[in-house]
């Protein structure tokens, strides 16, 4: 239901309480098309946008573009792979991807919330480690990933530690995207922490419940869910710069569509990766939308003035 503001009473200058009705204050003045003419509308732009992009890659001036990145033979030879001819598949390496983001993913939520639960605490003991994670997540926020994992992938190897320094590049890759993405998930369930009134985590201690179990079933659940759309975008950024694996050589999509580039000299293997990148962020994007329209319904249900 929107949200009302009642008409003026009788008298108070405006018509009769009951005459007009209800304004919204999240309706528009301007007309809209409803119905049939908004079906019509809406199709007769959708054609025309699709329409002018199709024009412009068929013209003769978008031919070399057309060739070399558009080439769907040449998409498929990136998606399966020519072992051969030392053409990886874009398609495997998708799959490590995937893999890679949901295990840090996974690690991410589970650290980001002691490091937020850390920067929450008020006792002086923990003092040395609110500054330390203070420290941490400015550092891994203010730092580009890839600068990161240029820093560990190249320089921890050089260090000759023994079971550090002999790790696989896949591992490195790991340990980066979750050094960076704790930071700012860390600081999303902060502000969901920070969310949830006092009042009452107070009256859940008045009823004799402990403080971990009051962080447990009655704060954690509101954070959450008051965060739940900022986590999901977080998680699909990071669903996307599990490509920038690829400056350790590591065999994901991207760096398999660059040795097919290199390789056939065609670079629509990119338009294949980013094609499945697509695939992925595209529904999640979509249902984080979803999310955020029920949870402003649910908060503007019945709310009038």
């Amino acid at each position: 239901m929107a949200l009302t503001v009642p008409s003026p009473p009788a008298g108070a200058g405006g018509p009769p309480a009951g005459d007009a009705p209800p304004i919204s204050l999240y309706a528009s003045h301007r007309p809209r098309l409803r119905g049939r003419s908004g079906t019509a509308a809406s199709t007769v732009s959708t054609v025309l946008v699709v329409a002018l992009i199709v024009l412009f890659l068929a013209s003769p001036e978008a031919g070399a573009f057309r060739n070399g990145f558009l080439n769907i033979h040449q998409m498929w030879v990136a998606l399966a792979g020519r072992p051969t001819q030392g053409i990886l598949s874009v398609g495997k390496g998708f799959v490590l991807n995937i893999w890679l983001s949901a295990v840090c993913e996974s690690i991410v939520l589970l650290l980001a919330l002691g490091i937020a639960s850390l920067r929450l605490t008020t006792g002086p003991v923990l003092f040395p480690f609110r500054a330390l994670a203070i420290a941490y997540t400015d550092f891994a926020r203010g730092v580009p990933v890839i600068l990161v994992m240029l820093w560990v992938g190249f320089g921890v190897p050089s260090l000759n530690i023994a079971e550090v320094s002999s790790q696989s590049p896949v591992v490195y890759a790991g340990f980066v995207l979750v050094f960076s993405y704790t930071a700012y998930v860390a600081e999303v369930y902060r502000a969901g922490l920070m969310s949830v009134p006092r009042a009452q985590v107070q009256a859940a201690r008045s009823l004799g419940i402990s403080s971990r179990t009051t962080l447990r079933r009655v704060v954690l659940p509101q954070a959450v869910r008051n965060v739940l759309p900022a986590l999901l975008n977080d998680f699909a950024s990071l669903q996307k710069d599990t490509a920038i694996v690829s400056t350790l050589g590591v065999a994901e999509a991207v760096h398999s569509a660059q040795i097919a580039g290199g390789v056939e000299f065609n670079y629509s293997g990119f338009t294949m990766a980013s094609l499945l990148f697509l695939a992925v962020t595209v529904p999640l994007t979509r249902y984080t939308d979803h999310i955020m329209a029920r949870d402003r319904s649910r908060r503007l249900a019945g709310t009038t003035v």
